[in-house]
Formats: structure tokens, sequence, C-alpha cells
């Protein structure tokens, strides 16, 4: 089914922000390992794994209207070096990815492809309610709690 250029293009700049958060996420819960905060590492780890998720449906909806998916092009990566400044970076990508997502199912709004706004609302609701809450979460808990406390409540058991 062919599908709207500009739908596949919006998709493609999604996809580009979807697999620097892959590459973000992948880099910092290696960090989280390394350093031994295992809670921290699982949960990246899994957030990782919820971006290739979310590549992956940008991919197929794209093929599917006859695009061509552009794996070349990512958005930027801001690895932090510090708990609360990996913890930032990621939910300020996270608020881009959300802010793109609104605008194109905006676009999808207008261009009349409900099926692909009902693939772009799903991701949508991921990135808001899991991702970005989660990080939000883990920041008021280092205000809360102090560093200290909050990275050692983030060690295996």
């Amino acid at each position: 089914m062919k599908g709207s250029q500009r739908i596949i293009d919006a998709m493609n700049g999604l996809l580009g922000a979807e697999l620097a958060a892959m590459d973000q996420y992948l880099v910092h819960a290696k960090m989280y390992e390394d350093w031994g905060l295992t809670k921290l590492f699982e949960r990246v780890a899994h957030e990782f794994d919820d971006e290739k998720g979310h590549a992956n449906a940008l991919i197929e909806r794209m093929l599917f209207l006859e695009g061509v998916p552009d794996l070349s092009t990512r958005h930027g990566v801001n690895i932090g070096k510090t708990v609360p400044e990996m913890l930032r970076s990621d939910l300020d990508l996270e608020y881009a990815v959300a802010e793109a997502l609104k605008e194109a199912i905006h676009l999808c709004e207008n261009e009349r492809d409900f099926e692909t706004r009902q693939v772009l609302e799903q991701l949508l609701a991921d990135t808001e309610m899991d991702h970005a809450y989660w990080l939000e979460q883990q920041l008021g808990l280092i205000d809360k709690l102090g560093l200290e406390n909050y990275v050692q409540s983030q060690l295996g058991a």
C-alpha cells in the first residue's frame, strides 16, 4: 500500500530518534552494570529492548507503506558521567521523542492515515506513561533520598 511520503519521512525522523535512544540506553545500561548498579542496569536494559521494539514497529509500518527505512541517520546521543546525568539525559531524549511523536500523529490525522496514527499512539503511550514517567520518578527519588541512598538502593541483592 503506497503511503504518504510526508508520513514516511516523519517516521524516518522518529526512527533516527529511536535508534539514538537504543544506543544511549545500551551504553548507560552497560555503565550501570559495570558500576554494580544491578537494578538500574536491568531497568535500562529493558528500556533498550523497548526502544528496539519501537524501531521495529516503525520499520514494519514504513515497509507496509512502501517506504524505505533510513537506518543511517540517527539523532545525537548524550552519555552521562553520573547517575543523575544519565537519568536526565535519558529523560530529555524521551521528551524529545514524545514531542516528535505528537507531531507525527498530527500529520497522520491530516493525511487521514489512521492506522499509522494508531501505531504511533502506542509508541507515545510507552514513551510518556512508561519511559518518561519512570525516569521522572528516579530523579524525584534522588531529590528525596539523596544521591548516596538512591545509589545504594540500586545495588543488586
